[in-house]
């Protein structure tokens, strides 16, 4: 609708420039100057408006208005430039470049056209298109070395190898021979098979800066990859003879030996290298990658790997190679005692790595540790304020322990570290237990008040949803919202005694025997015979005796009892053979 009142107002606009125009025309006759100067005023309001329409997103009033602006004047480069980009967005991309091929023809000076128009033809992979375009602009403005850069690329597009050569040497005649361009030529030398021009670049590379030996050893990796393996190795031992620790060099060799399979020699190196100080650790870690993956794609045995790890570490202790060493002890299913070893030392280097002491926790977490957890979520809280899971891990270990007011401490004070990009999973159980450890402390609707921003976070949190429904049906309020709960816990784990233990209660509150009775029976069916179960049983006798079977429900109460035997209402149940409310 909008549009179509915007058409509405391009054509008053229209027609009353049209009114204006016979109007001027009845005073023009005297005057061809005149006209010429009508029709230019005519364009000009009629363009002006059509950029004033675009500013403001009107973009059909615009389109039209600068349609009407080339019947005034076909030769009328912005008009036919701001129109192409018009048809690009309409994916035209045939009138787009009709249009911008137009405008760069009416202005050949202009460089945004010209620029505009190579675009429009790289999008269309007419690279051969767009290199003449900016080969035009670079002959008019040498100091673009941008353009150099795209004609590189668009030569390559081209297989155009001699050119992009060419390429490379105007930036050299610019620049000076660098590393990179000295490299991009010897690469594209060898796609040519032009072996000799490939080393002789990076030869002449070589000798311009022959104080440097990285480039020297760059030269050796060209005389390699060409055949040339004693002059490489010549080369190689060159280098090494000045630096004996020159990394880049040994890992040369260390390739070379692996192509010829000699893995001694190539494991001899990769040891001398890993334990080089002045290797850099990115280096090492690649390195001892390749070497656990050699050893794995071999008979997997640990020893070596396990070796130059230790001697690593040994000499220049490092956190990050902790971390790998464990990650690949891991790997390996090694004792949990001894990973934990490892992953200690990295808190010794750095108590802040957030990573390792999560790893640490965990493993004390599989153990059953608690005082460990705490202990390590304290001192994560103290490197990693913001890590929600020192919180979450340290207050769930209170928990286990009974330590209440310890538990809801630690989960307050991890509260006040969400945001956004919190875990919601997390965020979600931090109020679950919080609810849980409320309703224990008779605070039944601060409970329910955390209960409900746990589902905020994630609604299907199913142990939430069953404990917040058995409350409710504890207090006897809310049963409908309570057996909604329920029902979306049972149909998630059908086979979870507990939770159709808490559906069958629900179901028994609301007075809805038969259907309890159908669920009660079930979690008996799936109940864990290695946990104490007297809960269910007790419910299961109360179910069956409102559903008049007495007998039933005594031998349920009998069963019950043992696991509650100071429990007076159930004692009173078996006694009186009926059911009694608490």
């Amino acid at each position: 609708m909008y549009e179509f009142l915007m058409r509405r107002v391009v054509l008053f606009v229209l027609m009353m420039a049209g009114v204006s125009c016979m109007a001027q025309s009845g005073q023009a006759d005297s005057s061809s100057a005149d006209s010429r100067l009508s029709a230019s005023r005519k364009y000009d309001q009629f363009f002006l408006e059509a950029m004033v329409q675009r500013q403001k997103g009107h973009n059909d009033a615009a389109f039209d208005l600068l349609r009407h602006c080339l019947d005034i004047n076909p030769d009328a480069p912005e008009a036919h430039y701001y129109i192409a980009q018009y048809y690009a967005g309409l994916k035209n991309d045939s009138l787009s470049v009709v249009h911008i091929k137009r405008a760069a023809e009416l202005s050949p000076d202009n460089e945004t056209y010209l620029e505009t128009l190579a675009q429009l033809y790289i999008r269309q992979q007419k690279y051969g298109d767009a290199i003449t375009v900016v080969e035009h602009i670079y002959d008019r403005d040498k100091s673009r070395e941008d353009l150099l850069e795209m004609l590189f690329q668009l030569y390559q597009q081209e297989n155009d190898y001699s050119h992009a050569i060419g390429v490379l040497e105007r930036m050299e005649n610019i620049d000076g021979k660098s590393e990179r361009l000295s490299v991009a030529k010897s690469e594209i030398y060898t796609r040519m098979g032009n072996k000799k021009a490939a080393i002789g670049e990076m030869e002449a590379l070589a000798r311009q800066y022959p104080n440097d030996l990285n480039y020297l050893a760059m030269y050796g990796d060209m005389l390699m990859m060409n055949g040339q393996e004693k002059k490489a190795l010549k080369t190689f031992n060159g280098i090494l003879e000045e630096e004996p620790d020159n990394s880049r060099v040994l890992m040369s060799l260390r390739n070379y030996y692996l192509g010829k399979s000699n893995q001694v020699m190539a494991d001899s190196i990769a040891t001398r290298i890993l334990l080089n100080r002045n290797t850099s650790q990115e280096d090492k870690v690649y390195l001892i990658r390749q070497e656990i993956q050699a050893s794995e794609n071999a008979d997997g045995d640990s020893t070596r790997v396990l070796s130059l790890f230790r001697r690593m570490n040994e000499l220049q202790p490092n956190a990050d190679m902790y971390i790998l060493q464990a990650t690949y002890m891991n790997l390996k299913q090694m004792p949990k005692d001894s990973i934990n070893r490892v992953l200690e030392q990295v808190l010794d280097i750095a108590p802040d790595n957030g990573a390792a002491r999560l790893q640490l926790v965990a493993n004390a977490w599989s153990a059953d540790d608690m005082d460990r957890v705490v202990a390590l979520c304290q001192g994560g809280r103290q490197y990693n304020p913001d890590e929600m899971a020192f919180y979450y891990y340290q207050g769930v270990a209170y928990y286990k322990q009974e330590k209440l007011d310890e538990a809801f401490s630690a989960f307050q004070n991890g509260i006040g570290v969400i945001n956004d990009n919190s875990n919601p999973a997390i965020v979600s159980d931090f109020y679950a237990v919080m609810g849980d450890i409320l309703h224990q402390k008779g605070k039944a609707q601060e409970a329910y008040a955390a209960y409900d921003s746990c589902l905020v976070w994630k609604a299907d949190n199913i142990g939430c949803l069953n404990n917040y429904a058995y409350y409710l049906s504890e207090e006897g309020e809310q049963l409908d919202k309570a057996e909604q709960m329920s029902y979306k816990t049972i149909k998630a784990e059908p086979k979870n005694a507990t939770y159709l233990d808490t559906y069958a209660w629900i179901l028994f509150m609301q007075q809805r025997y038969s259907e309890a009775k159908i669920y009660i029976d079930q979690a008996l069916q799936n109940k864990d015979d290695s946990v104490d179960n007297s809960v269910i049983l007790e419910h299961a006798g109360d179910i069956y005796a409102c559903c008049n079977d007495s007998d039933k429900a005594l031998n349920y109460w009998q069963d019950a009892l043992k696991g509650l035997p100071d429990k007076e209402v159930l004692i009173r149940k078996i006694k009186l053979k009926k059911y009694i409310k608490e």
